[in-house]
């Protein structure tokens, strides 16, 4: 019964999911941008903004392929993009946005798709076309964060960081401290971490190789990974954007990314320095006063609220515990890296980080719960999580100066709000997890007289 509810339920979100992103694609064409659906169909010939990416969402539907299947569909890959290159350098088309790999990958995942369609039939069809989708939705969910990103720029002219910047001195200005320090890192430290920071998808795909390494050989695809989670994080967060838009403190207190401009090895943004409150970031930590909204351009993205960044960071560090001590350790890793990137480059204030995390977790609790089964503990904790994540954004814009003048109080109870989140939601995974059966002891044999 509950498997039958739970395929429906599937087939409705992919509906539903279908139509979102045909509705993105007007959207996005009305302000004159391309929409999710014509990004991806134009990389097919043209160099694809991430070519990373691609090999990424191939990697992941080669997961329900043989060993002998994978090595022939990346031979293919590699060799359709040496011969995009040829034919590039021959007709002299240079690459100026994006990279000049990439299609092969794209062409070997629809081939795929074909071959499933022309030459499967039964279980094997429907198991190729889950890899197919999978990496397509890898693709497309990268593409749909992109548009609603241009989407938040055009549709909110006012931001809201003045209310975040205040909340934040509850925090002690985490970013403008963590910035001095990147600062003070110069070319080499920002460039490190701004690999880390632009990689988390390929970071995510590494770990969810690991859960599903064992699709190939039992033909299914587990209930529960990684990919999942990351998908309906990039879906819904962006969702908030429009609600709470926020640029982040480089924008609303410093000069841009032209702060970055002399260390950084591919920033070409726009400087938006004329929009900014005052340049202030992240030498001098704003003045505490009564926050008001303020105008901004019409580039910059508003999508600092929730940190995504910092809930792909989290569920990658959840969903990597399971593995062997050095995916362990990439979690881990990737996680403090991904931190220190958001406040450092001032991307982020620290109120973004904490909402992020209660955002993974609650997101992560409810796909949990769908795969198993809803219950009373599954319901309690995702209602939980959405309560305090609600809670900390009516904070942060109607309570922002009151948190200023009282850190001592309001500092910890942040803190407080988000650990009581990471505590439940360990309390109840732990009581899902099956329990391993303690090995059996031998029995005592009689000693020989």
């Amino acid at each position: 019964m509950w498997r039958r509810l739970r395929a429906r339920l599937w087939a409705v979100a992919g509906v539903v999911a279908l139509g979102f992103l045909i509705a993105l694609e007007f959207a996005a064409r009305r302000y004159g941008l391309p929409g999710p659906i014509a990004s991806q169909v134009r990389e097919v010939i043209f160099p694809p903004k991430s070519g990373f990416l691609l090999y990424a969402a191939m990697a992941l539907m080669m997961v329900v392929l043989t060993w002998r299947q994978r090595f022939i569909a990346a031979g293919a890959a590699i060799g359709i993009d040496v011969a995009f290159l040829v034919v590039r350098w021959v007709v002299d088309a240079k690459v100026t946005d994006g990279h000049p790999f990439g299609n092969g990958a794209l062409w070997v995942i629809l081939g795929c798709a074909i071959i499933a369609v022309t030459r499967r039939t039964g279980r094997e069809r429907v198991l190729l076309l889950k890899g197919v989708g999978l990496g397509l939705l890898l693709v497309a969910g990268r593409k749909t964060g992109d548009t609603w990103l241009l989407i938040t720029s055009k549709t909110r002219p006012a931001v809201l960081d003045q209310y975040v910047a205040t909340a934040d001195h509850a925090l002690g200005n985490p970013s403008w401290l963590v910035g001095r320090i990147v600062t003070a890192t110069g070319p080499i430290g920002f460039n490190f971490l701004d690999i880390v920071y632009g990689q988390l998808a390929v970071a995510a795909v590494i770990v969810a190789l690991y859960q599903l390494r064992n699709v190939a050989v039992e033909r299914r695809f587990p209930g529960h990974h990684l990919v999942r989670t990351f998908l309906v994080i990039g879906v819904l967060g962006p969702a908030i954007y429009m609600i709470f838009p926020v640029v982040g403190p480089v924008f609303a207190y410093g000069t841009g990314t032209e702060h970055w401009a002399t260390v950084s090895m591919w920033s070409d943004t726009p400087p938006s320095g004329q929009w900014a409150v005052a340049n202030l970031w992240p030498e001098t930590p704003p003045p505490i006063s009564t926050p008001h909204h303020m105008p901004f351009d019409a580039i910059t993205p508003r999508n600092c609220m929730p940190s995504l960044h910092t809930a792909w960071a989290t569920v990658i560090f959840i969903h990597s515990r399971k593995g062997p001590r050095l995916l362990r350790f990439a979690g881990t890793f990737w996680l403090t890296a991904t931190l220190g990137a958001t406040l450092g480059f001032g991307y982020h204030y620290g109120a973004d980080l904490i909402a992020g995390v209660v955002f993974a977790l609650t997101i992560e609790a409810a796909l949990r719960s769908l795969d198993r089964g809803w219950d009373r503990s599954g319901i309690q904790l995702v209602a939980h999580g959405a309560t305090v994540f609600t809670v900390l954004l009516v904070s942060y814009r109607y309570l922002p100066l009151e948190m200023a003048k009282h850190p001592w109080v309001s500092g910890p109870l942040l803190i407080l709000a988000m650990t009581s989140v990471v505590y439940g939601y360990v309390r109840t995974i732990a009581l899902w997890e099956p329990r391993a059966a303690p090995a059996r002891q031998p029995e005592p044999q009689p000693e020989p007289v």
